[in-house]
C-alpha cells in the first residue's frame, strides 16, 4: 500500500487499543528535558506515570502521577518534604470545580493524562508530504519508518470526516499545540507488521522553544491495573480547601 495508506491504517487501529505502556523522552517548550515511563487503560480510565524533568531546577527527583477515574494523584520524592511527611497529594476535579487549574494541576498532566498518546501519531494522515524511509528495529520489532510535515490547520481539515467523539479528543491536542505556539509540526512513525505504531516522534518551533518529543510503545492491550495510595499517606486538597473555608 502507499505510504498514506499505510499511516491511515494504523491510525485507525490507535481507537481500537484498550490498554498500552509507554515511554517518552525529548524535549518541551519551556520545561527543558522530559523523561517518562507510564501505561495506562481506556475503560474505566486509569493511568499510572512516573516523569522526570532534568532541567527544572524546583523539582528534584522523579514524581509520579495516578490517574483513576476523575482522581489525580501526584506524589514522589519532590512532594514529601512540602506536605508535612505525606507523600501524596490528591485532586479532584469534580469536588474542586476548575480551582485545580489556577494550582497548575494542568501542567502537572490532568489536561492531558486521559488521553490515549498513540492517538496524537495520527494527525500524520493530514499530511501531504507522507514517505517512507525503510525498515528500522525498534525493541527488537521490525518496524516501517514514515515521515511527513503537518500545519496545524491542517490537523483540523483531517479531522472533518472523523466521528464527533475522536473529532473532540483530537481538538484537546490541538489545543494544546495552538497554548505552545506551535503551527507546523514534522512528524515520524514507525509501523510494526500488525500495523500499530510502535513509535512516534513529533518536532517544532514552539513560542518558548523547541518540542521535540519522541513516544515508543509496548504492551498493547496487555492488563494494566492503578491503585490509589493509601489514604493516611495521603493529603486530599478538596478536603483540606474545605476545612479551610469553614475556618
Amino acid at each position: 500500500m502507499t505510504p498514506a495508506a499505510a499511516v491511515a491504517k494504523a491510525a485507525d487501529k490507535t481507537d481500537e487499543i484498550t490498554s498500552l505502556s509507554y515511554r517518552m523522552r525529548g524535549e518541551m517548550p519551556g520545561d527543558g528535558r522530559i523523561e517518562a515511563e507510564a501505561a495506562m487503560r481506556m475503560e474505566p480510565m486509569a493511568m499510572s506515570m512516573k516523569i522526570r524533568m532534568p532541567d527544572d531546577p524546583e523539582i528534584d527527583g522523579a514524581v509520579e502521577m495516578r490517574l483513576i477515574g476523575k482522581s489525580l494523584y501526584l506524589g514522589g520524592e519532590a512532594t514529601a518534604a512540602e506536605m508535612d511527611g505525606k507523600s501524596w497529594m490528591k485532586l479532584d476535579a469534580s469536588e474542586l470545580g476548575g480551582a485545580e487549574q489556577d494550582l497548575g494541576a494542568d501542567t502537572a498532566g490532568i489536561a492531558q493524562a486521559d488521553r490515549n498518546p498513540a492517538a496524537e501519531s495520527a494527525f500524520l494522515t493530514g499530511a501531504d508530504d507522507v514517505t517512507e524511509l525503510g525498515t528500522e528495529t525498534i525493541d527488537g520489532v521490525k518496524t516501517t519508518h514514515y515521515k511527513g510535515t503537518i500545519t496545524l490547520d491542517g490537523m483540523r481539515d483531517s479531522l472533518k470526516d472523523e466521528d464527533k467523539e475522536t473529532r473532540e479528543r483530537r481538538e484537546k491536542s490541538l489545543e494544546q499545540y495552538e497554548d505552545m505556539g506551535v503551527d507546523k509540526l514534522t512528524m515520524d512513525m514507525w509501523v510494526d507488521g500488525e500495523d500499530h505504531t510502535k513509535q512516534f516522534r513529533m518536532r517544532g518551533d514552539a513560542d518558548k522553544g523547541t518540542l521535540d518529543m519522541t513516544v515508543t510503545f509496548s504492551d498493547l492491550n496487555e492488563p494494566v491495573t492503578v491503585q490509589a495510595p493509601p489514604a493516611e499517606d495521603t493529603m486530599d486538597l478538596a478536603e483540606m480547601m474545605k476545612e479551610l473555608g469553614e475556618a
